[in-house]
């Protein structure tokens, strides 16, 4: 199932980049109590990313070398 991977990888890096923006945000408004809250937030997306792309390579490999097989 790549694409369920793919999706979750991608839901993922995209809430890291909305964190991220927000954190930004609240940066230059000097709320920097909750900046930091969103840069963890941030970080905590990003790593559930870099694993769910890591899930979606193993998999690719593995249908790659099923079908290589055939």
């Amino acid at each position: 199932m790549p694409n369920g991977y793919n999706a979750r990888a991608a839901e993922f890096h995209e809430l890291a980049a909305h964190a991220h923006r927000a954190a930004a945000a609240h940066h230059g408004k000097e709320d920097h109590m909750s900046g930091h809250e969103q840069s963890r937030q941030a970080m905590e997306h990003a790593n559930k990313a870099h694993v769910a792309s890591q899930q979606a390579f193993a998999e690719s490999q593995k249908a790659a070398a099923k079908h290589s097989k055939s």
